[in-house]
């Protein structure tokens, strides 16, 4: 047995490259321990792919698969940063890739109710940008020679909501139809679509009257309530006692304003400097001093102990989280400090946006990251109102719950969804905040979203596949995105000599998927070739599709001298 593909991992990710591989008719053969490689067939298999959520695991059966065989393909899915960079360097064939990293930017972007999504293609930065149709028409009409990714039919429409994978620009469409296009940034706005900026590196600082008046409200809150009780027993204990014995105090000269206040003060802050003596003063005078010292220590004792209180408390407040989030507004909301909870927190502070976090374990690996990172943890359990509460959900631009079980986000997210609707809190409707949702199991995934309306639900397993197949397979995988809950794919395929492509016009190729670009290397890059162009050997294609398709179609332009066409942020 040759050319087979070696796949380790019983986990949906693992699961899901088996299952896609097994579409495609490529051999399989399944691994769950390193002492089976060589049983395997390492040193025959055309790649391994080591796809357990396990590090170390991947890590011992990438180096005996590496050293057993020089030329396989190697795709390790490692979540250790520093193992992964390590092994990046001189890794061979293959790719070390990180889940996180491949799907946490589509959920930043559903965060930030972005429909816009930047992939780099051979220097190039193409934008996948979705917008509603502005009226009837065919593809072309509207918006010229952009590459069509998708359409999703709006009310308008006879099959209102079905999903149009690459129609032809001269497909038809009704106004308020939901279409996706490619092209550049310069060729969107020619089309009259707007590009939003691309995400700032800045943190947003807030305005030195608002961060004064949260300051005010921080100490307000904190304080224990009886504390302002025993503020005015104390201050009336000090005016009353500067009057009386301003009048009252016999001894030459007697004592001013400003002597009584002083006695006053030092009686009540138990100093004594011994400046004045009631011994010669009235019975009921010396009483009084009697009365003013106990009073004094006992009201002196009180304030010191609620301060007291509000410095602890405050440091607690500030280890939970819950006084860090009290002056967050238009923040975000992360449920779940995973591996791939964290990459998207770090993302949205990168970009400048406020984050909080809700986490269950108080012993979670990544809390100094968040704690280096300065973003407030809440502990609790996020299906909770109260947890939700007190992370601000009145004032969140959006949620992100990112937790590793299915059931615990779709219960958050149906919660999340009754406090923003109208009948539980009506003072905080506000249906627009988007909630994004992360289940793995995407056959799941979608009935929750139709059953329940959710319009974000994202499977990382469904975003990271094509990666790790693309990279098993040679192809160069340039990134995914998601539209109506169908994954779509960006590839580039370099046509071998005596491919099925060598020489294919562009009508000729599966109707779902579509050329965006093509090189070689003597040549300047052609964007958006015509449908009668042809692709020659040599060529290198970017197409994009479903990636079902994509992959179907990137596989016709291999050959037996095709060589890898690595991408150099995910391979070594």
């Amino acid at each position: 047995m040759s050319g087979h593909i070696i796949v380790c991992g019983d986990d949906p990710l693992g699961m899901r490259i088996v299952e896609e591989l097994n579409t495609t008719g490529t051999r399989v053969v399944t691994l769950q321990a390193p002492e089976g490689l060589a049983a395997a067939g390492v040193t025959d298999a055309q790649a391994v792919i080591c796809a357990d959520d396990d590090d170390e695991l991947n890590l011992e059966i990438a180096l005996l698969a590496r050293q057993a065989n020089p030329n396989v393909r190697v795709v390790a899915r490692l979540a250790n940063g520093v193992l992964r960079e390590a092994m990046a360097q001189n890794n061979g064939p293959g790719a070390i890739l990180d889940v996180a990293d491949l799907a946490a930017t589509s959920v930043v972007e559903a965060c930030l109710a972005r429909t816009t999504h930047t992939i780099s293609v051979a220097g190039i930065d193409f934008v996948v940008s979705g917008a509603d149709a502005p009226h009837d028409g065919t593809l072309r009409e509207i918006y010229g020679d952009l590459a069509p990714a998708a359409v999703i039919h709006g009310e308008n429409s006879e099959t209102p909501g079905e999903v149009v994978a690459c129609p032809g620009r001269d497909y038809r469409i009704r106004e308020g139809d939901w279409t996706a296009m490619i092209g550049t940034a310069d060729e969107l706005v020619e089309q009259g679509i707007r590009v939003p900026r691309p995400l700032s590196h800045r943190k947003v600082r807030r305005p030195p009257v608002r961060r004064f008046i949260d300051a005010v409200r921080l100490i307000r809150d904190d304080i224990n309530p009886m504390f302002y009780r025993a503020l005015a027993a104390s201050f009336s204990l000090w005016i009353g006692s500067t009057v009386l014995l301003r009048f009252a105090y016999q001894h030459p000269p007697g004592m001013t304003w400003i002597d009584a206040l002083y006695f006053t003060t030092e009686t009540i802050a138990t100093v004594g400097y011994g400046d004045f003596s009631f011994m010669h003063q009235p019975m009921w005078l010396r009483i009084w001093g009697i009365g003013l010292m106990f009073a004094g220590v006992t009201t002196t004792a009180i304030l010191v102990a609620f301060v007291a209180d509000v410095l602890l408390s405050r440091r607690f407040a500030h280890s939970a989280g819950r006084r860090k989030v009290r002056h967050l507004r238009n923040h975000v909301i992360v449920v779940g400090l995973g591996s791939f909870g964290i990459r998207v927190v770090s993302d949205l502070m990168a970009a400048g946006y406020d984050v909080a976090v809700i986490e269950r374990d108080d012993d979670n690996r990544y809390l100094n990251t968040a704690d280096r990172l300065d973003v407030p943890v809440i502990f609790g359990d996020a299906t909770l109102r109260q947890t939700l509460e007190s992370a601000r959900i009145d004032e969140a631009r959006a949620v992100a719950v990112l937790t590793r079980d299915d059931i615990v986000n779709i219960e958050t997210a149906i919660v999340l969804k009754e406090m923003l609707g109208p009948r539980t809190l009506p003072e905080v409707h506000r249906p627009d905040v988007p909630i994004v949702l992360r289940v793995y199991d995407r056959t799941l995934g979608a009935a929750v979203a139709q059953r329940f309306g959710f319009e974000n639900v994202h499977s990382t397993v469904e975003l990271a596949a094509p990666w790790f197949i693309g990279a098993a397979l040679g192809l160069q995988v340039l990134g995914t995105f998601s539209v109506g809950h169908r994954s779509f794919m960006v590839g580039g395929m370099y046509v071998a000599p005596g491919s099925e492509l060598d020489g294919m016009r562009m009508f000729d190729m599966s109707t779902q998927t579509r050329v965006i670009a093509i090189t070689r290397a003597d040549e300047a890059l052609r964007l958006h070739p015509r449908r009668d162009s042809r692709l020659s050997a040599g060529d290198t294609a970017y197409l994009v599709g479903p990636y079902r398709e994509l992959l179907a179609t990137l596989r016709k332009g291999q050959g037996a001298q095709q060589p890898d066409v690595a991408d150099p942020a995910t391979t070594g």
